[in-house]
């Protein structure tokens, strides 16, 4: 019996994590289907790769996380409306700022043009993955 309640547990504990598993491969997929399309779109060089994708993702990692902290602040509240819009408005600028910081670094790197695609291409991508999302056929 004892046996039995492992292998229960064992089961339910692994049908748990499978969700989460192909959650994270999903998330994989799109991150590896977006390196493809701006190395693709920017026309990378071998000397701007090696430079670019650091930053690049340097960049991904600190906008991703302001974005969080945005959606968890746009969250409707009580009393502290304004407090929170004013949070709000703060992250906003943070991702204004952050552009702005990283359009130099990149810039270090890559042409004007190869910047301006890379934005173009963001766009895009983001784009085709909502309408992947609304029109899963």
């Amino acid at each position: 019996m004892k046996s039995f309640t492992r292998l229960l547990i064992l089961f339910f504990g692994l049908l748990l994590t499978l969700p989460a598993a192909a959650q994270n491969q999903d998330r994989q997929k799109i991150e590896s289907a977006k390196i493809g399309l701006i190395t693709n779109r920017l026309n990378l060089t071998t000397e701007q790769a090696p430079q670019f994708w650091p930053i690049y993702n340097e960049y991904s990692d600190r906008r991703r996380d302001i974005s969080r902290q945005l959606r968890k602040s746009s969250k409707p509240g009580g009393n502290e409306a304004i407090s929170e819009l004013n949070e709000s408005v703060e992250l906003k600028q943070k991702l204004v700022d952050l552009e702005k910081e990283y359009n130099a670094k990149f810039l270090r790197v890559i042409t004007a043009q190869q910047l301006q695609e890379l934005h173009n291409t963001e766009r895009m991508f983001n784009k085709m993955l909502i309408d992947r999302v609304n029109n899963p056929n």
